[in-house]
């Protein structure tokens, strides 16, 4: 079905952007709502979720080292609840497809881009994307290996531009609430941080599997560095009015002016979306491609790239009627999905799987 290979970096490349693309636009508003001042420590309390996300994902890994969760839940809890269990994972990867690729033609039509029909924004992204994973996962973690630079200097040169404007006060006072708004402010991230989930779909075609496990937390420890520092540059020159702005980073980048001629700088932050997800909607159209096949019995996943692309597009333009609906499913329903199909239930999987085994040996034991 798949017999491409790729690198521990290369998979570490694919995931930064699927989790960081995303987040770094709207979740330092999200958790300026809750954590106030305190709001660059969200991303810790979230990262923690990603850690234990990425231990399950790998122990399970483990277990079933030639397969994908769609292949070996059948294995772990029985055929007719591992099919119900892989129907729902597949509908909640596509569908979530759909919302993200309906989040970027949303940013792109209304910051940059007003003209154009929305439609034609997100069909030209899923037909791009088709071809990428039909290419397989070589050619994914290539472009993912080429993409993540281009998509980390922008972020670089963005801040360093922004360090004359930089209030260092207004990170003060520090937990002035408590540990409990930045707890609560965690929430939302922590559904980006399962999404680090989907290495079951990459770990079995891993060239240096060992290196799966220090891959995995080496990129949860870059994506939560990397939202800390962009909440803190958020914070030190918005304020306390980071909780008002729906893009905070591109209100941030609209205040760069040097000397009247580096102006303009919002066109950066369009390219790093862009970019980051252009290799997010792949990794999770990948994904859902491969798990439909696995889960259809199907010899090979590029039949069903063109059918998941079409119900993708779909899902984007009939699953939520406006960018404020988009915006409140990522705020109040995607983080407990997220956590819950993604980090909540294969822990359960790992657990059965667990004593399962154990079960087994000790038969094994009793026998010889």
């Amino acid at each position: 079905m798949e017999k491409g290979k790729i690198s521990a970096l290369q998979m570490a490349f694919m995931m930064y952007p699927t989790i960081v693309a995303t987040a770094i636009l709207g979740v330092p508003s999200i958790t300026a709502k809750y954590a106030k001042t305190d709001l660059w420590l969200s991303p810790i309390f979230a990262a923690l979720i990603g850690f234990l996300t990425v231990y399950i994902t790998y122990k399970l890994h483990q277990l079933y080292p030639k397969q994908t969760v769609i292949q070996f839940s059948e294995k772990i809890i029985g055929r007719i609840p591992g099919k119900i269990f892989g129907f729902l994972l597949l509908f909640f990867y596509i569908q979530n497809t759909g919302l993200i690729l309906r989040a970027y033609a949303e940013f792109v039509v209304g910051s940059f881009l007003v003209s154009t029909p929305i439609s034609v924004i997100m069909a030209s992204m899923v037909l791009l994307c088709a071809f990428i994973v039909r290419g397989g996962i070589e050619v994914l973690g290539r472009a993912a290996e080429l993409f993540v630079p281009v998509f980390i200097i922008p972020i670089f040169i963005l801040i360093l531009l922004l360090i004359p404007d930089l209030e260092f006060k207004n990170i003060f006072p520090i937990l002035g609430n408590g540990i409990m708004p930045p707890i609560k402010g965690a929430i939302v991230p922590g559904g980006w941080f399962s999404e680090f989930f989907l290495i079951i779909f990459l770990l079995p075609f891993l060239a240096d599997m060992k290196k799966g496990m220090k891959s995995g937390m080496m990129t949860v420890f870059a994506v939560m560095m990397t939202l800390i520092v962009v909440n803190l540059i958020v914070l030190f020159v918005l304020g306390s009015t980071t909780s008002t702005k729906l893009y905070p980073l591109l209100s941030v980048s609209r205040n760069i002016s040097l000397a009247d001629f580096f102006e303009h700088v919002e066109s950066a932050v369009m390219a790093v979306w862009i970019v980051g997800a252009f290799v997010k909607i792949s990794v999770f159209y990948y994904a859902s491609a491969l798990g439909t096949a696995q889960w259809l019995n199907l010899s090979d996943y590029r039949h069903v790239v063109w059918p998941i692309g079409i119900l993708i597009v779909i899902f984007s333009l009939w699953s939520m009627p406006s960018s404020m609906e988009v915006n409140r499913n990522s705020i109040n329903v995607f983080p407990i999905q997220g956590i819950l199909m993604q980090t909540i239930i294969p822990l359960l999987l790992l657990v059965i799987a667990m004593i399962s085994k154990r079960n087994r040996q000790r038969r094994g034991s009793k026998a010889s």
